[in-house]
C-alpha cells in the first residue's frame, strides 16, 4: 500500500500504527517489513495576519509591518482580498468587519494549499473610559445559548483556540511600549475572551484603543508592527512564544472570573514563562442566584450557562497547548460564596485543577 502523510504527522502516524505491524521492530522498520511506501509531503506552515481597511487601528499597524523589509505581493483570496508574504508570515487585507469575516484560515488553506498555524487579528479597541490602551486577548462567545445572536461575531458556545503567544507577546508588548515612550499614556493590558470572528486555528487579537485619536496614532501602530516583526522572528532573531511542552515551563493559566481587563490574572501573567489560555470574565459566567429556600445549594442546582463557558474554555485551551498543565485561576474576590462553591465543585467534577498564584511560579 502507499501512504501519503504530511510532514508534521509522520511521527504521530508511526507511533499510532506501530502495534499494527506485529513485530518488535521500530515503527519505521515495521513499515518497511510491511512493504509500505511512505511519501512525505511538506506543506508550508504559516501565520495569517488579518487587517481591515475600514479601521485605522487595524490597517495602520499592517501598513507599518509591510513597510519593513522582505514583503512581496501574494495571491488574492476570493472575492478580492489582497495578501502579502514574508517568510512564514501572510498579511491579508479585507474591507469588512474584523469580527465577522469568518473562516479566513480555512479559506486561505483552500485557496493556497498552505497550512495555517495561527491567526492574528489587528483591530480597534473601545472602552467607556476612552483611555488609550494596547491590548491582547483570545476570542469566543462561550456564554451565549443556541439561537442567540452574537452582537460581535462568533457563534453561541464557541471558543477559538487561544494563541499560545498571548502571554509571551503581552509581556513583550509591555516592554516595547515602555521603550517607545507610550507608557504611562497607554495602558498595556490583557482583555477577557470575547467576540468573533469564527476561526479554526489558534487565534489572538491585538488592539489599539480607545478613541479615534488613538486609533490613528502612528507610534502605537509602529509598536504593534514591531511586536509582530520581532515576535514572529521576521527580523532574523528567534520567534517569541512558540509552544513546546517538552522544554521550559508547561503551566497554562485558565482565568475564571473578574472584570474585563482581568487584573488578578494579569498579575500572574506578567511573570516570565507563564502561558495564557482563555480568560473568562464575570459576564461570560452567567449564574442564576439560588432561591432563599436553599441557602447553600450544590453545583447542580445553579442555573445559567456558566458550566458551558468553563468547559468550552478549558477544552479549547487544552487543545491549544498539547502536553500543557492547564490550571484554573479564580479571581476569588469577584465571586459570592455560593458562586465560588459551585464553580469549585464543577472544576473538581471535570477534573480541572485549580492553581493559586504561587502555583504558577
Amino acid at each position: 500500500m502507499i501512504l501519503k502523510i504530511s510532514g508534521r504527522n509522520v511521527i504521530r502516524f508511526l507511533h499510532t500504527h506501530n502495534n499494527r505491524f506485529k513485530t518488535n521492530a521500530t515503527p519505521i522498520q515495521s513499515l518497511l517489513n510491511a512493504n509500505c511506501r511512505v511519501t512525505v509531503t511538506t506543506r508550508n506552515m504559516v501565520t495569517l495576519i488579518v487587517a481591515t481597511t475600514s479601521d485605522p487601528a487595524s490597517i495602520n499597524p499592517a501598513a507599518a509591518l509591510l513597510a519593513m523589509p522582505g514583503w512581496t505581493a501574494g495571491p488574492t483570496l476570493p472575492p478580492d482580498i489582497k495578501s502579502f508574504t514574508n517568510k512564514q508570515a501572510r498579511v491579508i487585507q479585507h474591507d469588512g468587519s474584523i469580527v465577522k469575516e469568518d473562516d479566513l484560515d480555512l479559506r486561505w488553506e483552500e485557496a493556497t494549499g498552505e497550512v495555517i498555524d495561527e491567526v492574528i487579528f489587528l483591530s480597534r479597541h473601545t472602552a467607556v473610559s476612552n483611555r488609550p490602551a494596547l491590548t491582547v486577548h483570545p476570542i469566543g462567545v462561550l456564554h451565549l445559548k443556541d439561537g442567540e445572536s452574537p452582537p460581535q461575531g462568533g457563534k453561541p458556545g464557541w471558543a477559538a483556540l487561544p494563541n499560545p503567544r498571548i502571554g509571551p507577546w503581552f509581556r513583550l508588548l509591555k516592554k516595547m511600549a515602555e521603550a517607545h515612550g507610550l507608557v504611562p499614556e497607554f495602558e498595556i493590558t490583557l482583555e477577557a475572551t470575547h467576540h468573533g470572528p469564527i476561526t479554526n486555528k489558534p487565534t489572538m487579537f491585538l488592539e489599539i484603543g480607545s478613541t479615534d485619536e488613538y486609533w490613528k496614532r502612528q507610534d502605537a501602530a509602529q509598536v504593534m508592527a514591531l511586536l509582530m516583526w520581532e515576535g514572529l522572528g521576521l527580523g532574523g532573531r528567534d520567534a517569541v512564544g512558540n509552544w513546546n511542552s517538552e522544554t521550559g515551563k508547561r503551566k497554562v493559566l485558565l482565568g475564571i472570573g473578574g472584570g474585563h481587563y482581568a487584573p488578578r490574572h494579569m498579575d500572574i501573567v506578567l511573570k516570565d514563562d507563564i502561558w495564557v489560555g482563555h480568560l473568562l470574565s464575570g459576564y461570560s459566567l452567567p449564574m442564576e442566584e439560588p432561591t432563599q429556600t436553599k441557602p447553600n445549594p450544590g453545583e447542580n442546582e445553579i442555573g445559567g450557562n456558566w458550566r458551558q463557558s468553563i468547559k468550552a474554555a478549558f477544552e479549547a485551551t487544552k487543545a491549544a497547548f498539547p502536553g500543557g498543565e492547564i490550571l484554573a485561576h479564580l479571581d476569588q474576590k469577584s465571586f459570592k460564596g455560593w458562586q465560588r462553591k459551585a464553580i469549585t465543585e464543577f472544576l473538581a467534577e471535570e477534573s480541572i485543577n485549580v492553581g493559586k498564584p504561587n502555583d504558577f511560579t
